[in-house]
């Protein structure tokens, strides 16, 4: 019988979620979904001055947006302490791992001399114990590091899920810190145990983790512990061809449901980044756990098309209810202070443009002034409400305060008006849009009059 499969999304709180921890944890998430298994959230806090509890919210509340719920966690690193150091002691008597009281500055006169070889600068394992081999005694007074006793020959090797099989001559890694001396364990370590104690069977991460996997695994082995499935994700690339900065792009997932963007929409677009189901472009969240594996990831960057973002959200937002969109834009102006009591049906205005938009802040863009006492720019104003274009609106007017209200009945009044003034359509749809809204294009203008209503029409020529 097969392992159960267990992935898990192990983010560090010193920020926001980003589009490339976002994609991790979905595809964690899909592929425990898509194998009925378990997706753990485990909260990485070690890094105690940079790691704060608004940046756990914010992880949280961004995963919640995408829909990624999990079934285990979180877990945080700060309150497994006790057991990190159970397993320290451990290897301490077990020997695969060693106290070392070689000082920062001796490392560096070590490394310095290294450099001045030509080698690679690296611990030179002074305090390893070796048979035969006699030890330096311990200096008073100083608190000895933990280091890892890592195997001196060999390679370590695992066939990588995304990049395929990846060797590392044992040689080439020297004996890592897994403490501090003041008894913390190191980020390699915890994440070896937590891995470890919480059943991991497949580690799904950014390939900026690809260095650490060789020194993972050998503790791991050194533990008797089993040795996970690792597949490294590449990384993404933004709209001008350079690694995502947070200096150049929206690279927050926060920032884009604050841009208008729908949680569906950006998983969606999210999902195509690096990984594709042949041609397909627009699928469900279901659709994407059904179809996904680790076989179509492709080893190369993917890069972000805002472009192409934006052209998925507007094909969402067609999709989505006129009262799904309303009560998003009613938070959205509300957010503006603008007050919607006494206006039209939202949800009808709504209607009007969810085809015409790819954002929810241009939906709530186009829909703000329905709601406003607008004023025209002078640009516009002298442009289309000229003395004979607002005499031709009076006429229309005293015509609407009479008429049918239904789309049929003001389309046909307006087209009566322009027959009676010898104007043709645009020369009186245009001026009344922009007395009406404060802009010079909008939905069909039979339509917008009749969201507006009779009376806020009638007060808005007058």
């Amino acid at each position: 019988m097969s392992t159960p499969v267990r992935t898990r999304f192990a983010p560090s709180p010193t920020g926001y979620l980003h589009i490339g921890g976002a994609r991790t944890a979905l595809f964690a998430w899909a592929y425990a979904r898509h194998h009925g298994g378990k997706f753990v959230l485990r909260i990485e806090d070690t890094d105690v001055e940079r790691s704060t509890p608004e940046a756990v919210h914010v992880i949280i509340e961004g995963m919640k947006w995408l829909g990624l719920e999990h079934d285990e966690g979180p877990f945080y690193q700060m309150q497994r302490m006790e057991r990190y150091k159970e397993v320290l002691g451990e290897m301490l008597a077990a020997g695969t791992a060693y106290h070392c009281y070689t000082q920062p500055d001796e490392l560096e006169v070590i490394r310095e001399a290294q450099r001045a070889r030509g080698e690679k600068p690296r611990y030179d394992g002074r305090w390893r114990p070796e048979a035969g081999k006699t030890l330096p005694t311990a200096p008073a007074g100083v608190q000895p590091v933990v280091r890892f006793k890592n195997p001196a020959d060999g390679v370590v090797a695992w066939d990588d899920l995304v990049k395929g099989r990846i060797e590392i001559a044992n040689a080439e890694l020297d004996d890592l810190v897994i403490a501090r001396a003041d008894g913390t364990p190191t980020y390699n370590f915890c994440v070896v145990v937590d891995d470890w104690d919480m059943g991991i069977t497949q580690v799904i991460r950014g390939d900026d983790h690809v260095n650490n996997t060789p020194r993972q695994i050998n503790i791991l082995k050194a533990l008797g512990a089993p040795v996970p499935q690792y597949a490294h994700l590449s990384m993404i690339l933004g709209d001008d061809g350079l690694k995502l900065s947070k200096r150049r792009n929206s690279v927050a997932v926060t920032d884009f449901d604050a841009a208008g963007y729908l949680p569906e929409a950006f998983v969606n677009y999210l999902a195509r980044l690096g990984w594709s189901h042949g041609d397909d472009e627009i699928f469900s969240r279901e659709q994407f756990v059904e179809w996904f594996d680790l076989d179509h990831i492709t080893p190369s960057a993917a890069q972000f098309n805002t472009e192409k973002l934006r052209w998925l959200n507007a094909h969402y937002i067609k999709l989505t209810e006129p009262a799904v969109l309303a009560a998003d834009t009613a938070k959205r102006l509300a957010a503006r202070g603008v007050n919607l009591a006494g206006g039209p049906d939202l949800a009808a205005v709504v209607a009007l443009y969810r085809e015409r938009v790819a954002t929810l802040v241009e939906l709530a863009d186009s829909v703000e002034p329905y709601y406003l006492q607008v004023q025209p720019s002078a640009e516009l104003a002298a442009q289309h409400l000229t003395e004979a274009a607002q005499a031709a609106l009076l006429v229309l007017a005293g015509k609407l305060a009479t008429a049918a209200w239904d789309k049929a009945a003001l389309s046909a009044v307006i087209k009566e008006c322009c027959m009676e003034l010898g104007l043709k359509m645009p020369q009186l749809a245009i001026p009344l849009r922009v007395k009406l809204l404060g802009v010079a294009q909008t939905p069909a203008i039979d339509a917008v009059l009749e969201v507006l209503g009779r009376e806020a029409v009638l007060a808005r020529l007058k």
